[in-house]
């Protein structure tokens, strides 16, 4: 069978499987039993997959997924987040669009604890939009940070889907896990100044209003308490990467028992806590990791279709810039990425893409972050990035789609900002990773 043949097939039962309904991760084991039948000569083919998944999934880099996620879940639904909220909207009272400054410190708070930006879009769309709107804000100034924060979720360490693509691309977890950093810390503050900016030249959008003053003494305290401790323990987490005193899985396993200690001193180490907490994790996890058995088995059957040399070969001989052939691919992930969900995403393109970051010499971490930025993007790309339906859900009733995308467009820019500077300034992404050699 023609490589071409085989990939339209593919993708078009793919498709089919999920106009009906069926999940995109059973969806592509399914897809992947039917080509592995075919193509690797019946049973004995899907016994040649159940090995392949197998390989896949039974390997120790993969821990730190259900750990990190484990995390996350104990610190949301301990109730940790709303204090560390609180104390962030206590110091900034004075910046000109405050509770849209404090949207966007919620979400980089709610990405460390939860790494889901539909869940942070949920969250901050239901709290603080009804509060800004009552404020006096704009829609757009309303819903645009919420939006654009929430899906700080996906760049923040530690983060899944960093994992998740390491995984699938047989490349350094620790080293991408750290190349994050800078991009998502970049993003925060590109969100905050276009906030700032914008509120100070039409103060209309984000009207001023008295805030409570908040003694000192009590500010100091409440960080001390509610705001140093957990930060305390993602730095701590993260910095055993980077200083190779752990690897990914000892610093999440640490994280976690770290964030359980912290849980108990709080007094909401409880069994309703624990029995969320894990309820969610596993969840997640068992989602992640059917997707990456998808993922294996999909990049054996494009190697041995022959697919993955053919692609190669003709998207390196293409008569055009390096810059333009990565535009493409970046367009083409922008494209495609508003339908699927992020790691489905990754699961579709990283198997083609990769020979070919390999084979023009490019730096697979560096590639892997931009990618991460787009994902990111496309959970609230209009018009069917999930986090705008999210917000419609949780928005007033008199907010129509056309509000939500003239709120977030501003933000698909700034990301489109960001991505131009990592291509043009690749040391934004490797020059911490570099650090750790």
């Amino acid at each position: 069978m023609e490589w071409w043949v085989f990939l339209s097939l593919f993708f078009a039962g793919l498709v089919g499987l999920m106009l009906i309904g069926v999940p995109v991760a059973i969806a592509f084991m399914l897809a992947n039993m039917v080509g592995a039948f075919f193509m690797w000569g019946g049973v004995a083919g899907l016994n040649q997959l159940v090995l392949s998944i197998e390989s896949s999934i039974s390997t120790f880099m993969l821990v730190p997924i259900p750990m990190f996620i484990l995390m996350g879940t104990i610190m949301f639904h301990a109730g940790i987040a709303p204090r560390m909220i609180n104390t962030l909207d206590s110091w900034i009272g004075f910046i000109a669009g405050r509770l849209a400054v404090v949207t966007v410190g919620a979400g980089a708070v709610l990405a460390t604890l939860t790494g889901v930006a539909m869940g942070s879009v949920a969250m901050l769309g239901s709290t603080l939009t009804p509060e800004m709107e009552k404020r006096g804000y704009s829609k757009s100034m309303a819903m645009g940070p919420v939006l654009g924060s929430g899906a700080l979720a996906i760049l923040i360490p530690p983060s899944t889907l960093a994992i998740v693509l390491a995984s699938v691309g047989g490349f350094s977890i620790a080293k991408t896990l750290i190349a994050i950093i800078v991009p998502g810390v970049m993003l925060a503050i590109m969100y905050v100044l276009y906030i700032v900016i914008r509120a100070t030249l039409q103060p209309e959008v984000a009207p001023p209003y008295e805030v409570p003053v908040v003694p000192m003494r009590e500010k100091l305290v409440n960080t001390m308490k509610y705001l140093v401790p957990p930060v305390l323990i993602v730095v701590t987490t993260i910095g055993l990467i980077f200083e190779g005193v752990a690897t990914p899985t000892e610093s999440a396993a640490i994280g976690t028992f770290l964030t359980l200690i912290l849980t108990l001193c709080y007094g909401r180490l409880n069994l309703d806590t624990l029995k969320k907490g894990v309820g969610s994790a596993t969840k997640l996890s068992v989602m992640i990791l059917i997707i990456l058995t998808g993922s294996a088995g999909f990049g054996q059957l494009l190697s041995f279709s022959g697919a993955t040399t053919a692609i190669t070969e003709w998207a390196t001989s293409l008569p055009v810039h390096p810059l333009v052939l990565l535009a493409m691919m970046m367009l083409m992930v922008m494209v495609v990425g508003v339908f699927l969900e992020q790691t489905s995403m990754v699961l579709v393109t990283m198997p083609i893409f990769l020979p070919v970051v390999h084979q023009m010499g490019w730096d697979p971490i560096w590639f892997a972050v931009i990618m991460m930025v787009n994902l990111e993007m496309d959970t609230i790309m209009p018009p069917a990035g999930l986090s705008l339906f999210v917000m419609k859900g949780v928005a007033s009733p008199d907010t129509t789609m056309g509000d939500i995308y003239k709120a977030v467009i501003p933000f698909v820019l700034i990301n489109i900002t960001l991505m131009g500077l990592m291509i043009a300034f690749p040391d934004i992404v490797l020059w911490l990773p570099s650090m750790m050699d």
